[in-house]
């Protein structure tokens, strides 16, 4: 009888396994927006002054749904929860959502898993910009955004164009070329970046904060100018799902199956360092996102970019908003500290559990 039952058994056996593969993104993008919403509230409610979430609740339906209740909170309440915090939490999402996205789509394109979105030297380029606007003597103001964060953008749009355009006159392989020019641009604007420091004076604090990024300064014109380019380009990059599967699979393979290998990695390659500048613009340089969510997504999904892109953002978002909550309860802590405390022990413990596998 045992004989008979055993191979019935494994088929049933087999066949739960793919059923509970087969729900595990429906699974983990339900638990992803349950994570989400938990971390949203806690931002709001939580820092150095407490606001009740009941409190919390009725003020966020007042002004963003129009509830005319009856208004027993205290104006310095409600100050805290839409004028700072909101657009806090709101600018931690969105850079949460973008990091991680650029992250999965610079994976993708260079077939490479430690690549992040700071891999073609947009760290950098932000980095000397801001640096640099840091030592002109210039106060100017467009769309919330200051003169320090124009120029990061800048700076960071700049140097991934440069690093682009020198890798096309090397004799490498386009990815090595790429990889290789990317790290020689970076080299050389971390160069700049230690001299304007240097130079900086009493404006080394805030070089300084920028390099470890942070929310502290997030008001409304940032968000609403910022988020939509964030948002736009991580939807342009989740629908080139396609076309990142097939450069997973290599230039020959991707040109069997149609894919304008030197456009698609072109326009990938453009759209991450768009929203990768446009995060940093918000917030400053902050490490590990683009990098571990991506990985750990991968590990729990597979590669398909399908579903590792839009989980990543999903997931990335969540991760930075409870990182910077941990990072101003104590006081104001720059955001890429904890990220990097805890992103970094977490993601090594991953490695170690997968045994260093990366299936692509």
């Amino acid at each position: 009888m045992s004989s008979e039952l055993a191979p019935q058994l494994a088929s049933a056996l087999a066949v739960g396994r793919f059923e509970t593969l087969r729900r595990r993104p429906v699974l983990l993008v339900v638990g992803g927006f349950v994570v989400l919403a938990a971390a949203v509230i806690l931002g709001i409610v939580l820092g150095t002054v407490t606001v009740p979430i009941g409190d919390t609740l009725a003020i966020l339906a007042h002004r963003l749904l129009g509830w005319d209740g009856p208004q027993t909170w205290a104006a310095s309440s409600e100050t805290i929860v839409v004028d700072l915090r909101l657009p806090r939490v709101l600018a931690a999402m969105a850079v949460g959502t973008g990091l991680a996205v650029a992250g999965a789509a610079f994976q993708g394109v260079l077939r490479n898993p430690l690549a992040d979105p700071y891999v073609l030297g947009t760290a950098s380029g932000a980095a000397l910009g801001a640096s640099i606007a840091v030592l002109v003597p210039v106060t100017f103001v467009l769309l919330g955004f200051g003169l320090l964060h124009l120029l990061a953008f800048a700076g960071a749009v700049g140097a991934v164009a440069l690093v682009y355009r020198l890798s096309q006159a090397t004799t490498l392989t386009s990815l090595s070329g790429l990889l290789l020019t990317g790290y020689a641009v970076g080299s050389l604007l971390a160069a700049g970046l230690a001299l304007a420091m240097y130079l900086s004076g009493a404006g080394l604090r805030q070089i300084f904060f920028f390099l470890l990024g942070g929310f502290g300064q997030a008001n409304w014109p940032q968000v609403l100018t910022g988020i939509p380019l964030i948002l736009v380009g991580s939807v342009l990059i989740a629908t080139r799902a396609r076309s990142l599967n097939a450069l997973l699979l290599g230039e020959d393979a991707a040109t069997h199956l149609g894919i304008d290998v030197r456009r698609e990695r072109l326009v990938l390659l453009g759209l991450g360092s768009l929203v990768t500048a446009a995060a940093v613009a918000v917030g400053g340089l902050i490490g590990f996102v683009g990098l571990v969510v991506p990985h750990v997504v991968r590990l729990l999904v597979g590669p398909n970019a399908r579903l590792v892109v839009p989980l990543a953002g999903l997931f990335g978002a969540s991760f930075l908003v409870f990182a910077d909550l941990i990072a101003r309860i104590p006081g104001e802590l720059p955001v890429g500290i904890v990220t990097a405390v805890i992103g970094a022990p977490f993601f090594l413990a991953l490695l170690r559990r997968a045994r260093g596998g990366y299936e692509s």
